[in-house]
């Protein structure tokens, strides 16, 4: 059927469940349904949620995202930021190289494919001659990075007005 969004009573996403599970919310009165997939008819004139909202405030404590190798990909799209190319072979790049002082951060690590990163050795982009389609951040939320997931493959487009910084 397909992922749920979920947001706080504040509008706020919280995280990407089920359908079933936000149904089960839904029935015991614990969400309400904001958006609605109007394709899929579960019931007579009951369509299967797309977005749904808690109905008391939930506290969420703030944790950050671990820097991974993982992370690192899904944040850069899993394509090269140099050539822009989504080849199998992908490798993490330091911007300041790791050789003359750059350190692990977020804003130092980006995704690059190996033809790209030879190409940049030791050096930084500018000196290389080459140019980083998007700098590198520290992204907010793994939730961020699921629901631009879903956005960028044509499905969930509604979620975008209650996404920040998608």
């Amino acid at each position: 059927m397909g992922p749920v969004l979920v947001l706080n009573a504040s509008y706020e996403p919280l995280n990407i469940t089920t359908w079933r599970r936000a149904m089960v919310m839904l029935i015991k009165g614990k969400a309400e349904g904001l958006e609605h997939d109007c394709d899929q008819e579960i019931r007579p004139q009951t369509f299967r949620p797309t977005v749904i909202r808690l109905r008391q405030f939930v506290r969420v404590p703030y944790r950050q995202i671990p820097l991974t190798r993982r992370n690192v990909f899904q944040r850069d799209g899993y394509a090269c930021q140099y050539c822009g190319t989504t080849v199998d072979c992908l490798s993490i790049d330091h911007v300041f190289p790791r050789s003359r002082g750059g350190a692990d951060l977020w804003e130092n690590v980006t995704t690059a494919c190996l033809t790209c990163n030879v190409r940049k050795g030791s050096r930084t982009p500018r000196e290389a001659g080459m140019v980083l389609r998007r700098e590198p951040h520290r992204p907010l939320s793994t939730l961020t990075f699921e629901a631009s997931r879903q956005m960028r493959s044509g499905r969930h487009q509604e979620w975008a007005k209650y996404m920040i910084g998608s």
